[in-house]
C-alpha cells in the first residue's frame, strides 16, 4: 500500500501475508477500527514526497507535496529512491524502448483475490520484464521481496493490465527501504507466478473471504487489528502454562529451547493487552478486576530553567551548566547520512552488542562462543 490512496480491500495485498496464514483473520478484524500511528503518517508523507520526486525527474506534471513529517532524513531518503527507480527504468530500456512507466498505479488482482486491489508504488513494464517497485518508509522491520505475497500481489495485477500489450517472460519485484539500506529484488518468471497464484492464493483468499479455516498465530498477528483479544493467540501464548504442572522437577534442555522460542512473541502479546487493557481504563472507564488506575512514577524537574539559574547565580553559584553532544541520529538528521559519512564516519564506533540468544532464522550471522564474553549471571 502506498502513498494517499485510501480505499482499502478486505483481503488487502499489505495484509496478505497474514490473511494467507490465518485466513479466519480477514473478517475477524473487520469489527475492529482501522489503526493508524504516527509512523503510518510520516511512511505516507514519504510515499507522497517520493511520488512527486519521481515524477518531477520523469518530467511529468506534478505539485510538490507539503506536511509536518518533512525533513532532511526524509528528503535524502526519497532521493535514494528515486535514483533507485531510475536505474531500473534505464536498464529496462535496454529490453525495450516502448516503456510503460505507472507510478501510484492502482493494480486489481481481483481474478485471483474477491474485490481483491491495491496501489503500486510504481510499475515498469515491456517487452521481457515486468518490473513492480515498492517503498518501504518503516526502519522497525526490514522487509524482504523474496516470495513476498504484497509484492507477487502486485505483480499480477501489473500482468493482468498488460500481459496482451507486451510479451513479458519474468517478473522482478523490487522493495527500497532507504532508511535501514534494504533493497531487496525477487525475479520469478511468469509461469512461476501464475502457478504460486493457482495453487496457493486462491484457494486461502477463498477461505478467507469466507471467513474460513484455521486460526493460526505467528508473527503475523502484529498489524492484525484483532490481536489484542484474539482466542488463537492467547491459546498459544498460554502454552507456556502447561510447563507448570509437569514432571520432572527440572525443565529439559528441550523444553527450556520451547521456552524460550515463545518467549518473544508472549512478551509481544502481553505488552499488546496491557495497551489495550490501559486505553479502555483511561478512555471509557473501563474497570478491570483486580487493577486500578494510579498515576506513574516521576522524576523531579525543573519548573523554569531559565527562572532557576538566574536564582542560582543570584546565590553565587555559577558552575551550574553542563555541555553535550547531541545523539548520533540527531547529528545524522542534522547533516544528512551522506554528509555526516564524510565528516563525522571515521569518528563513530559501533561497540559489541550484547550476546544474545535468537531463533535460527535471524538473519545476523551466528558467533562463536569466546569464553570469557560468553559469562553471564544466572
Amino acid at each position: 500500500m502506498s502513498g494517499s490512496y485510501n480505499a482499502h480491500s478486505v483481503l488487502s495485498a499489505s495484509g496478505a501475508h497474514r490473511w494467507m496464514d490465518c485466513t479466519p483473520s480477514a473478517l475477524l478484524e473487520q469489527q475492529f477500527p482501522n489503526e493508524t500511528s504516527i509512523f503510518a503518517e510520516e511512511g505516507t508523507a514519504a510515499h507522497d514526497l517520493a511520488e512527486h520526486k519521481l515524477k518531477k525527474a520523469l518530467k511529468m506534471r506534478s505539485k510538490k507535496p507539503t506536511s509536518k513529517f518533512h525533513s532532511d532524513e526524509m528528503d535524502e531518503m526519497t532521493d535514494l529512491y528515486v535514483e533507485y527507480c531510475l536505474g531500473i527504468i534505464e536498464n529496462a530500456k535496454e529490453e525495450c524502448q516502448d516503456l510503460q512507466i505507472l507510478i501510484e498505479q492502482k493494480l486489481d488482482f481481483s481474478d485471483y483475490v474477491p474485490e481483491g486491489f491495491g496501489t503500486g508504488d510504481l510499475v515498469v513494464v515491456g517487452n521481457g520484464t515486468l518490473h513492480v517497485i515498492d517503498l518501504k518508509y518503516g526502519r522497525g522491520v526490514v522487509v524482504s521481496a523474496e516470495k513476498n505475497p504484497q509484492m507477487m500481489l502486485y505483480a499480477l495485477g501489473a500482468l493482468s493490465l498488460f500481459e496482451m500489450l507486451y510479451d513479458i517472460e519474468k517478473v522482478s519485484m523490487t522493495i527500497i527501504q532507504p532508511r535501514v539500506d534494504n533493497f531487496s529484488t525477487y525475479e520469478v518468471t511468469v509461469d512461476e507466478l501464475l502457478n504460486w497464484a493457482e495453487q496457493e492464493l486462491k484457494p486461502k483468499a477463498l477461505l478467507a473471504s469466507n471467513g474460513d479455516g484455521e486460526f493460526c498465530a505467528g508473527d503475523h498477528c502484529r498489524f492484525c487489528r484483532a490481536r489484542n483479544q484474539c482466542r488463537a493467540r492467547a491459546v498459544k501464548n498460554l502454552e507456556l502454562l502447561k510447563y507448570e504442572f509437569q514432571d520432572p522437577a527440572l525443565l529439559l534442555d528441550e523444553e527450556v529451547a520451547e521456552i524460550i522460542g515463545l518467549a518473544d512473541e508472549l512478551s509481544k502479546w502481553a505488552s499488546d493487552i496491557y495497551t489495550y487493557a490501559t486505553a479502555l481504563a483511561i478512555n471509557e472507564g473501563k474497570q478491570w478486576a483486580g487493577f486500578k488506575l494510579v498515576e506513574g512514577r516521576t522524576r523531579r524537574k525543573y519548573a523554569d530553567e531559565d527562572v532557576v539559574a538566574e536564582k542560582a547565580k543570584e546565590a553565587g553559584y555559577t558552575d551550574i551548566f553542563k555541555q553535550s553532544l547531541i545523539s548520533i541520529t540527531e547529528m545524522e538528521k542534522l547533516m544528512g547520512k551522506k554528509k555526516f559519512k564524510d565528516i563525522l564516519g571515521d569518528y563513530v564506533e559501533k561497540p559489541k552488542g550484547k550476546l544474545a540468544l535468537v531463533p535460527e532464522t535471524d538473519k545476523r550471522e551466528a558467533i562463536e562462543p569466546i569464553e570469557a564474553e560468553f559469562q553471564v549471571e544466572n
